[in-house]
């Protein structure tokens, strides 16, 4: 590693950052750049479009053009995705997705509003904890409103997706649910 001067970090190390915890994303900032070197935390991680499973701990080497800016997904992560919609209030046919990146456990919790009130400020809404257990292979679904704050369940329907391919729908009526793959 080239390092700028004391008290400085390496070159490149301040040019990638996490969203959030598990989502690391490097941009590319060399015009004519075919490759880009990418400091990885400890930990499985996942190529973002390629789904190839990446041992962190250490630099990777990333075949990089304008299309594919190097964005790696940490092992354990669940990632939604919600059809593109115009307005919050837009009635789409598609189903919300939830990306699961296996080899390790882990959880999120997704916040669901109505979308058109500010019924949000006083907490109202459904909050479902997803939890992935990388041993038993599944997904649960578990009601998680806060202590105190209004909720109401809303079915709710998933597809989740694995990135082997492997693709399941789940149905969530406020109750815990699981889904083994």
């Amino acid at each position: 590693m080239i390092y700028l001067g004391t008290g400085f970090a390496p070159v490149g190390w301040n040019t990638r950052y996490l969203w959030g915890h598990d989502l690391l994303v490097a941009p590319v900032f060399t015009p004519g750049a075919a490759t880009r070197d990418v400091y990885l935390p400890a930990g499985d991680w996942c190529d973002w479009w390629t789904n190839t499973r990446v041992v962190g701990g250490r630099t990777v080497s990333r075949p990089i053009n304008l299309e594919t800016m190097p964005i790696y997904v940490r092992a354990g992560t669940i990632v939604p995705f919600d059809p593109v919609r115009q307005y919050t209030g837009e009635k789409v046919a598609e189903l919300t997705t939830l990306h699961v990146y296996p080899g390790a456990d882990g959880q999120f919790t997704l916040y669901d509003d109505d979308g058109v009130s500010q019924e949000y400020l006083a907490g109202r809404g459904q909050w479902i904890r997803m939890k992935w257990s990388d041993p038993t292979r599944e997904l649960t679904l578990v009601p998680s409103t806060p202590s105190g704050a209004p909720g109401g369940a809303v079915t709710r329907v998933f597809t989740v997706t694995l990135p082997d391919g492997t693709s399941r729908a789940v149905t969530y009526r406020g109750v815990r649910t699981t889904l083994a793959f």
